[in-house]
């Protein structure tokens, strides 16, 4: 196979790719370290959803291990400044976080109910989380965010290999402009899925199994 036709299956791979982002409206913001990071606007919100694919050699369990290892949040998570769990029921966790806001905003927290699912015949893992901001009373200190909803998605590949797709949409509420927070919404997925790719290859996570998670083979 010559390099020309090598070149040309490439762009060709590229540009359909990007044109089924761009068909949802998505639109590349960031590529570095094999992390591609996307945002959109939303219909009825000034604030754009965003979100960021990348491309790991690991396990499923690895993955969903890290995602619900709450406590571990403050140390790869962009700015989020303390994480724990409220309640677990089932495959469901009620979940408490805060996150740092650069002065003179005030400092934010959300409650978030998370579960996951595994399609039986795709054996793709869907983890999402929902916004459930009266779950505890609301605290003086932060703002509550009361609209907020994220999903991972991630698919498994030939040879080990996993695509996974983090898409969040958040309203911070407050006073925060929404220019303000579009503009800097690239830089959390971006800095969290550089420390996830390094935290999901630690021992504590490889060595890891999730009942009613079905690796591929």
């Amino acid at each position: 196979m010559n390099k020309a036709f090598i070149l040309f299956l490439a762009c060709v791979i590229y540009f359909d790719c990007f044109s089924q982002d761009n068909k949802y409206g998505w639109i590349l913001k960031k590529s570095e370290k094999g992390i591609n990071v996307y945002s959109r606007k939303t219909a009825n919100s000034a604030f754009k959803e965003v979100k960021s694919v990348v491309y790991i050699k690991t396990s499923l369990s690895s993955i969903v291990t890290l995602i619900y290892d709450w406590e571990n949040y403050p140390n790869w998570v962009y700015k989020c400044g303390a994480s724990v769990k409220l309640k677990i029921a089932k495959d469901t966790i009620v979940h408490y976080q805060t996150v740092i806001v650069p002065w003179p905003f005030e400092n934010r927290d959300f409650i978030s109910t998370t579960f996951f699912s595994q399609d039986k015949l795709t054996d793709i893992v869907t983890i999402t989380s929902i916004c459930s901001p009266k779950f505890i009373p609301e605290v003086k200190s932060h703002q509550r965010i009361k609209e907020l909803k994220a999903e991972w998605t991630l698919v498994p590949l030939k040879e080990g290999n996993v695509q996974i797709t983090y898409q969040l949409f958040v309203d911070p509420g407050g006073s925060i402009p929404a220019a303000l927070v579009n503009f800097a919404a690239v830089t959390g997925p971006y800095e969290t899925m550089v420390n996830f790719k390094e935290w999901v290859l630690k021992k504590k996570y490889q060595e890891a199994r999730v009942e009613g998670i079905k690796e591929s083979k």
